[in-house]
């Protein structure tokens, strides 16, 4: 199946489009320039919980004025939160503790723009990923994966439409000739996404490592050193790997995300994250992240697994979370070694019930206590220092010999070297 390279090949078609937007810059400029080329531009919006958007019926107003046939929005607040769960059940991070916000939002981006294609018989999706970052290729290999038979048009890779636009700039004086209401200015420092997770943010004067993080405009709360001066308690109650009550209150998932992003955030938990990454196409880029809600319940989740896991088993969760998380920032979420991954740690997931109780001061989180956890191999009695259980001493005599004979075994094979 050939995907579209120019306008042309939509006009040629005489098709309407699905167009994914977000209702930022791109999306008002690009609804606007394929309606001015006789396109009719059918709108999609994911409603993820977006924290930057106080009403988020204004991205329809936008999407409208600018053009588009028709908008609709895509009421994913519920899904987006197991999605999140799986990233936190999997400890599935990216280079630098980056949750992962933005590529497991786009795998159910698309997955519920698929669906509603097949409700309004179409079969040509257009996103707003530019040519440099890490979206175009999520975009269109998820797509591709959920359903091979679809068409992918990427403006930002249409010839035609970069003869007109070469950045922001092009597209900001675009909008404001069209009077289109756009809310980025040519001063705009940064640019945002953002969804129930937490916050990207990029290009602009980040891009100069000059500029610190602490640069940026919080949304989701406060940096560590404007939190306030005293501790907060935090106590979340888990049950087969789901926070099911915070604070002892019983809460829903898409609640508990909520819930712990305001705790979090407002203890600068997961605000202004730093990470200089490896992104896809294989360029550096600088992104600053809030990710507070995320960050505070995975630590709590990572106290709970200490617990659970021995050695063996903890070395092979590590393995498969840091492929897990490398899979979700390429899209790749979707595919087999995915799938086999998540089903790889179901059985950690079914363990993983008890109750973290933590302090928060300033970004930071403090284990304070642990309980009812039914599967926790810890126990006082095997590993204190006092004269309590079974243990004794004495029983370390055999293992040591054995463990000693091979150590004089490479010893005398000249296999071992002081440095």
């Amino acid at each position: 199946m050939k995907d579209i390279n120019t306008v042309l090949e939509i006009a040629e078609i005489g098709e309407p489009i699905a167009f994914a937007v977000s209702g930022g810059l791109d999306s008002c400029t690009i609804t606007r320039w394929l309606t001015d080329r006789g396109v009719k531009a059918i709108c999609f919006t994911a409603d993820l919980g977006q924290p930057d958007e106080k009403d988020i019926s204004h991205i329809g107003d936008r999407i409208r004025k600018s053009g588009a046939y028709s908008h609709h929005f895509l009421h994913l607040q519920d899904h987006f939160a197991e999605a999140g769960l799986k990233l936190i059940q999997a400890q599935a991070f990216y280079e630098g503790g980056y949750w992962n916000i933005t590529g497991i939002a786009r795998h159910i981006i698309v997955k519920g723009i698929l669906e509603a294609m097949t409700q309004h018989k179409l079969s040509i999706l257009a996103h707003g990923s530019t040519g440099r970052g890490n979206d175009q290729i999520r975009f269109q290999v998820m797509a591709h994966m959920l359903n091979p038979e679809v068409k992918l048009y990427a403006p930002w890779r249409d010839p035609i439409y970069l003869d007109k636009f070469q950045g922001r700039a092009e597209m900001i004086d675009f909008c404001q000739a069209h009077g289109l209401p756009i809310r980025a200015t040519k001063d705009t420092p940064y640019s945002t996404d953002a969804n129930l997770l937490g916050i990207t943010y990029e290009g602009g004067k980040l891009e100069d490592l000059k500029t610190p993080s602490d640069f940026v405009t919080p949304t989701m709360g406060v940096y560590p050193k404007n939190a306030p001066d005293k501790v907060e308690r935090f106590v979340v109650r888990f049950e087969q790997g789901r926070p099911v009550a915070i604070n002892e209150n019983q809460v829903s998932l898409l609640d508990g995300f909520k819930l712990a992003n305001q705790i979090g955030g407002r203890n600068g938990v997961g605000i202004g994250v730093h990470v200089v990454e490896n992104r896809i196409v294989g360029l550096k880029s600088r992104g600053v992240y809030e990710q507070p809600g995320i960050d505070l319940l995975s630590k709590c989740y990572r106290f709970l697994l200490q617990l659970i896991l021995d050695r063996a088993s903890q070395k092979m969760f590590d393995q498969m979370a840091s492929q897990l998380g490398e899979n979700i920032y390429y899209g790749l979420g979707f595919d087999l070694p995915s799938q086999m991954g998540f089903r790889a740690i179901e059985p950690v997931t079914n363990l993983a019930t008890g109750t973290i109780t933590v302090d928060i001061y300033k970004g930071h989180v403090t284990f304070v206590s642990a309980e009812d956890v039914p599967h926790s191999i810890y126990t006082k009695e095997t590993t204190s220092m006092e004269n309590i259980g079974s243990f004794s001493h004495l029983d370390s005599e055999g293992l040591l010999r054995i463990l000693s004979l091979s150590a004089r075994a490479k010893a005398h094979s000249r296999l071992t070297h002081s440095w």
